[in-house]
C-alpha cells in the first residue's frame, strides 16, 4: 500500500486541485491513501525549508508531494509538485483533473478560510485548558531568576503541565520585572502559557494554585531584634488575607529564604487558617549544605548522601541529625549494587571534625546566610515542589518545616523542621522512625527561640532572650556526639542595625 502526503500553502490553487484529485483517487482505489498537510501562507516557506533540509530534498513551490512506502518501513520518496502528481495519476491510474482555473482559486480561498477557522478553534480549546497558576513574591530577587528556568522546564510540575507565572513585587521593581518577562519568553518553553506582572497588592494571588514566598525586600532599618521580628507581621497578615481571598481553594504555599523562615510560615498559617496544611517551609537548603560538607570530607559527591535530617529552626537554631544518614556508591573496600548503602557515621573516623569543624561550618552558614545563595535557594524550592506534586523518592527521608502537632515531643503550634515523606500530593511526618528520640534539654534548646519569636511577633512578649545553652560538650553526655549535631546561630548584639 502506498500513502501519498500532500502539503501546501492554504491559499494555493494548485494545492487545491491536487487535493481534490487525491480525494477522488482515495475514494475509488482500495490501495490508495492520502494524508494532507495545510500550512498558513505566513509560515509556509519556513516550514517547507525545514522539511526539505530534514529530508535532503530540493523543492521550492506549493504544493510538495511525496510517497511513504508503508511496506518498506515508511521511507519518504519525493514525487514533486502538482505537475508531477498529475502525471503520476494519468500514468498509473488513468485519471486526470479537468478543474478550471477559476474553480481552483475559489477552492483555494475556501481552504484558507477553513485553515484559519481550524487554527482559531484549536487556540480556543487550548485556552479552555486551565494552566497551573504560579505566583512568585519578591520576583525581582536573584533566587527568582534562578527558579524560572527550572519551573518552565517541566521538571517540577510535569512535562505535560502548562503553567502561567505571575511575578509579584512592588512598583519600584517594575522595570526589572519587564526585563525578566522578556527573558522568560526567550526560553521558548512549550509549557509556559503566559507571564504577567503584578504590582497592585489588592490583585495579588488571584486564582493562584502555587505561591512561592521569597525573602521580602525592606528599606527600613531596624535597631533591635524584637523590631526585626515584629516587622514580619504586617506583610504576613496581608499575604494571609489575600491568599484566602484571592487564591484557588487548593492553593499550595511554599516559604523559602534564609531569614525567619519558620516564623513567616507560622504567621501565614495564623492569617490564612483555612489552608494551614498547605503551607510549608523549605529545609532542603540547610540539608544540602550539610550533605555538601560531609561529601567534601568523604571525598564523594553530595548526591550520594541521603537521609540527613534537619530538626528545628531552618534559619536559626537547628540540629543536623546523622543517625539515619547513608552514603551510596562510596569507593571503599566494601562494594555492593547501586542500592547498597553504608551509614555515614561509620565512615567518618575523625570525631573531632564531626563535633567541631562540621558544626562550626553549619553554624556560620546559618548565622550569616553565606553560601545559601540564589542557586541553592531556587533548587531547594523547586525540589520541594517536585516532591509535593510527584512524591519524594521511595524510602528517602526529606526535611520539611511544618506545623507541629506534638510529634516527637515538639510543642504544638510552632513550625518545626522534621523528617517527612511526600506521597499522593501531600506530606506525612515520619513518626515511625526508630532511634531518633530527642532529649528534653536538646528539645528546649531548639524550641525556645521559635516559641519566643512567635510570642514577640504577636505582642505577647516584649523582649526576646536567646536560649542560653550549655556548652556542647555538656550536651553530648546525653546523646552520642556522632549522632546529633548542634547548629546554633550567632546572636546579634542588642542595638546593632539589622537588615533582614
Amino acid at each position: 500500500m502506498t500513502k501519498f502526503v500532500l502539503a501546501g500553502r492554504a491559499d494555493c490553487p494548485f494545492y487545491a486541485k491536487a487535493e481534490l484529485l487525491a480525494d477522488y483517487l482515495q475514494k475509488n482505489l482500495p490501495d490508495f491513501r492520502v494524508h494532507k498537510i495545510t500550512q498558513h501562507p505566513h509560515v509556509w516557506e519556513e516550514w517547507l525549508e525545514d522539511l526539505c533540509k530534514k529530508n535532503k530534498w530540493n523543492h521550492k513551490n506549493s504544493p510538495i508531494i511525496w510517497r511513504e512506502l508503508l511496506d518498506r518501513g515508511g521511507k519518504g520518496l519525493l514525487l514533486g509538485g502538482y505537475n508531477e502528481f498529475l502525471e503520476h495519476a494519468q500514468l498509473y491510474y488513468g485519471v486526470t483533473s479537468s478543474m478550471t482555473t477559476e474553480m481552483m482559486k475559489v477552492i483555494a480561498q475556501e481552504n484558507l478560510m477553513t485553515h484559519i477557522e481550524d487554527e482559531q478553534e484549536k487556540e480556543a480549546l487550548k485556552q479552555l485548558i486551565e494552566p497551573l497558576n504560579v505566583w512568585i513574591t519578591s520576583a525581582s530577587s536573584r533566587p527568582c531568576y534562578n527558579l524560572i528556568p527550572i519551573l518552565t522546564s517541566g521538571e517540577v510540575f510535569g512535562m505535560h503541565t502548562e503553567i502561567s507565572i505571575t511575578l509579584f513585587d512592588d512598583e519600584k521593581t517594575e522595570e526589572n520585572l519587564q526585563i525578566l518577562v522578556t527573558e522568560m519568553w526567550d526560553l521558548v518553553s512549550p509549557l509556559l502559557q503566559s507571564v504577567s506582572i503584578c504590582t497592585r497588592v489588592e490583585e495579588a494571588f488571584r486564582q493562584a494554585h502555587v505561591i512561592i514566598i521569597l525573602d521580602d525586600h525592606t528599606d527600613k532599618e531596624v535597631y533591635t531584634l524584637e523590631d526585626c521580628i515584629r516587622s514580619r507581621v504586617p506583610l504576613c497578615r496581608l499575604y494571609g488575607y489575600l491568599i484566602e481571598k484571592n487564591a484557588h481553594d487548593s492553593v499550595r504555599v511554599i516559604v523559602g529564604g534564609k531569614t525567619f523562615v519558620n516564623l513567616k510560615t507560622v504567621l501565614l498559617m495564623r492569617y490564612a487558617p483555612n489552608i494551614t496544611h498547605n503551607i510549608i517551609a523549605v529545609a532542603l537548603g540547610v540539608e544540602g549544605e550539610a550533605k555538601a560538607a560531609l561529601a567534601r570530607k568523604l571525598k564523594t559527591t553530595s548526591s550520594c548522601i541521603k537521609d540527613v535530617i534537619i530538626w528545628g529552626n531552618i534559619s536559626g537554631n537547628s540540629y543536623v541529625d546523622l543517625r539515619k544518614a547513608k552514603i551510596y556508591n562510596y569507593e571503599s573496600a566494601i562494594w555492593g549494587p547501586p542500592h547498597f548503602s553504608r551509614p555515614v557515621l561509620s565512615l567518618i573516623f575523625d570525631s573531632e571534625w564531626v563535633n567541631k569543624e562540621f558544626v562550626a561550618t553549619l553554624e556560620e552558614l546559618t548565622a550569616t546566610g553565606k553560601q545559601f545563595g540564589a542557586i541553592l535557594a531556587a533548587h531547594s524550592i523547586a525540589t520541594t515542589l517536585k516532591y509535593w506534586y510527584h512524591g519524594s523518592p521511595p524510602g528517602e527521608i526529606v526535611s520539611l518545616g511544618v506545623l507541629s502537632e506534638g510529634q516527637f515531643g515538639i510543642p504544638e503550634g510552632i513550625v518545626f523542621s522534621m523528617p517527612v515523606k511526600f506521597e499522593n500530593g501531600t506530606w506525612v511526618v515520619l513518626t515511625d522512625l526508630k532511634d531518633i528520640e530527642i532529649s528534653e534539654q536538646i528539645m528546649t534548646r531548639m524550641t525556645s527561640d521559635l516559641i519566643q519569636e512567635k510570642l514577640v511577633a504577636l505582642g505577647d512578649l516584649i523582649y526576646f532572650q536567646p536560649y542560653q545553652s550549655v556548652d556542647f560538650a555538656d550536651l553530648i553526655s546525653e546523646t552520642n556526639p556522632e549522632q546529633l549535631l548542634s547548629q546554633e546561630p550567632i546572636n546579634e548584639p542588642e542595638g546593632k542595625t539589622m537588615e533582614q
